[in-house]
């Protein structure tokens, strides 16, 4: 389901909002993000409720934020981050 980021890439990316590093956002995760989207349950932090399901994403080390990857490419803007302790 969670569609791969070159590593290289991966290596020197960092959250914009923590500038802590980020990681890929694992299977059973996106899982149920994906349900708690489709349930209609999801702002990200623009206040947007998301209606697409996630291929793929990115999450801070910390767990805390999560970052949509769309065609492959981290959508590193702020305010579409998720909070993910929200959901989980």
């Amino acid at each position: 389901m969670n569609a791969d980021i070159d590593g290289h890439l991966l290596d020197i990316l960092c959250c914009p909002i923590t500038r802590r590093s980020l990681k890929r956002f694992d299977d059973a995760s996106l899982g149920r993000l994906n349900a708690a989207i489709a349930g209609g349950e999801v702002r990200n932090h623009g206040g947007n409720v998301l209606t697409e399901p996630l291929d793929a994403a990115l999450v801070t080390t910390e767990g805390d934020l999560v970052y949509p990857l769309r065609d492959g490419v981290p959508v590193l803007f702020e305010e579409e981050c998720i909070h993910w302790a929200a959901y989980r």
